[in-house]
């Protein structure tokens, strides 16, 4: 993390063999060898490295080779060095077997062994889990039984688990128990790639590096919170797997509840793992569950219909490849959460997040309260806005804050003035993935910006009875927005109960309406 002109030195993670479950995949072609590249030009990957590839795709170690040579290219932020890749793909090696085959993984444990040989790795090693969540368990209780999970001699082993990290409460507390089976906590590191995002880790250099921010951090001065996560895409070809999630599910206990603990949570004792996720599972306990009587008036789902967006027609969701005619999986969701603690006791918290939308945006917007006191009322200065600090994690990076100010003339008229930083302009373009500074935790062992297990069952707690009213109570009126736009006009109902909107993120205004043509009675049903 960077602040002003503050450094910190680092240095390469230590030897090991990096283990890739699921190798052939869209994640390793697409974020962990273009992650894996940049450590390597930060000089951040130990020069005594190695990958093992394991999946089911028939393959040679010089066919993953090729294949991967052609991938990177491709999706690398940057042009890729060729010296550099030639050293990293010397170090890539093949394992075909079945995830459930226990031959498979005595053929894997033999190459790790002949790889710690060759390239000198200390018996150091994480396995990275770029597999279904159904083999979670399987693989590791497989790698244990195969003796791939020991720790002894000062040598290390790590799991990282992708998400989804279960699929309900019950699910998360039988993956953990069973996990633990094998491995203990320390060894367990459950990634959320929206955690590697440079803003999100500045989150806490922020706040708590500032003392002109950090007085006023609570209840006294801030009215709101709204966090919304955007996506301009469908389903694409996720059909199946979304259809068994939803956008409740896929993003709000682990992305959205991750960027809710870290803009609530107190200020912890120190930058060490535990004392951060300490404060982070407190907030997750504080939130106070919604009652089932709540639900339908603080939680909204949503699904889109047909719609278009810069001109090209977008299909229903229910058209989409994989997806049931009269699915009720919604893929928008919006809800109203308060912190029963006493920095944020009366402070909402609003959470959206949606496919299909009018933009692609994550971002944290922190409402201020107006002043107590109306200066103004006497000159024709009638709209004081408050003031409003936006934290924009995706796709631009940065920060700004709205202040009031008067515009030049000769009469008293108000205007608003934007205080901006932002990360491309001022330190310069970044070609990270996200991955990177997770990847190189798990190496050096900090788990910091990984979820605890404590954290995961934390926050599916807080959902779960949405869960089960929804399943109780399956949605009657989707499509209930148009593709294209921000989402069903019940998110803006539940805004407007409160005497709030949602901020229209290209104007920085109230949203008047989260779709114009379905406020004039022109959107899709």
């Amino acid at each position: 993390m960077t602040n002003g002109n503050a450094q910190q030195t680092a240095h390469p993670a230590p030897p090991c063999v990096m283990v890739i479950f699921g190798a052939s995949g869209d994640l390793t072609k697409r974020k962990l060898l273009p992650a894996l590249l940049n450590l390597a030009e930060e000089n951040l990957l130990p020069k005594d490295f190695a990958i093992v590839g394991f999946s089911f795709d028939q393959m040679t170690t010089d066919a993953l080779r090729e294949k991967l040579g052609r991938e990177v290219r491709e999706y690398a932020l940057r042009p890729v060095d060729d010296a550099r890749w030639q050293w990293l793909v010397e170090r890539i090696y093949y394992v075909q077997g079945d995830f459930g085959d226990p031959a498979a993984y005595q053929r894997l444990k033999d190459q790790i062994l002949g790889v710690e040989k060759t390239h000198n790795t200390l018996g150091n090693r994480f396995h990275y889990l770029a597999v279904a969540p159904k083999f979670f368990s399987p693989i590791v209780k497989q790698l244990g039984q195969a003796g791939l999970t020991q720790q002894e001699n000062g040598r290390w082993t790590h799991v990282i688990v992708e998400k989804p990290f279960g699929h309900d409460l019950d699910s998360a507390i039988q993956l953990n128990k069973e996990l633990k089976e094998t491995l203990n906590e320390k060894q367990i590191y459950r990634i959320d790639h929206y955690l590697g995002k440079e803003t999100v880790q500045n989150l806490m250099v922020f706040r708590f590096a500032n003392s002109i921010l950090e007085p006023l951090w609570n209840r006294n001065y801030i009215d709101h919170v709204q966090i919304t996560a955007a996506e301009t895409v469908g389903v694409e070809h996720r059909g199946g797997f979304y259809e068994t999630a939803g956008a409740l599910r896929d993003m709000v206990p682990n992305h959205l509840f991750q960027l809710l603990t870290l803009t609530a949570m107190e200020p912890p004792i120190s930058f060490e793992a535990d004392a951060v996720r300490d404060k982070q599972a407190e907030i997750l306990h504080a939130v106070t569950p919604p009652a089932p009587e709540t639900i339908l008036q603080t939680m909204v789902r949503g699904q889109y219909g047909e719609g278009s967006l810069d001109g090209e027609k977008l299909p229903a969701y229910r058209d989409e490849p994989q997806v049931a005619p009269d699915s009720h999986t919604e893929t928008f969701v919006a809800l109203k959460l308060c912190i029963d603690n006493w920095r944020w006791a009366d402070v909402p918290f609003y959470l959206r997040t949606g496919k299909r939308m009018a933009k692609r945006v994550t971002e944290i917007a922190i409402q201020f309260r107006k002043p107590p006191f109306q200066l103004f009322s006497k000159t024709p200065i009638k709209d004081p806005r408050a003031n409003r600090l936006v934290i924009h994690i995706q796709p631009e990076e940065g920060i700004s804050l709205r202040l009031g100010a008067k515009v030049p003339g000769s009469v008293m008229k108000l205007g608003l003035v934007h205080m901006d930083f932002d990360y491309s302009r001022d330190f310069g373009t970044s070609y990270s993935t996200g991955y990177e500074r997770l990847l190189y935790d798990c190496m050096i062992g900090d788990a910091t910006l990984f979820q605890r297990a404590d954290m995961v069952e934390a926050g599916w707690s807080v959902i779960q009875p949405v869960l089960d009213v929804w399943k109780a109570l399956p949605a009657r009126d989707f499509p209930n927005y148009p593709a294209g736009c921000w989402g069903p006009q019940e998110a803006d109902a539940m805004m407007a109960r409160d005497g709030r909107a949602w901020r229209d993120i290209d104007s920085d205004e109230p949203l008047t309406a989260n779709c114009p043509a379905r406020a004039s009675g022109k959107a899709h049903a």
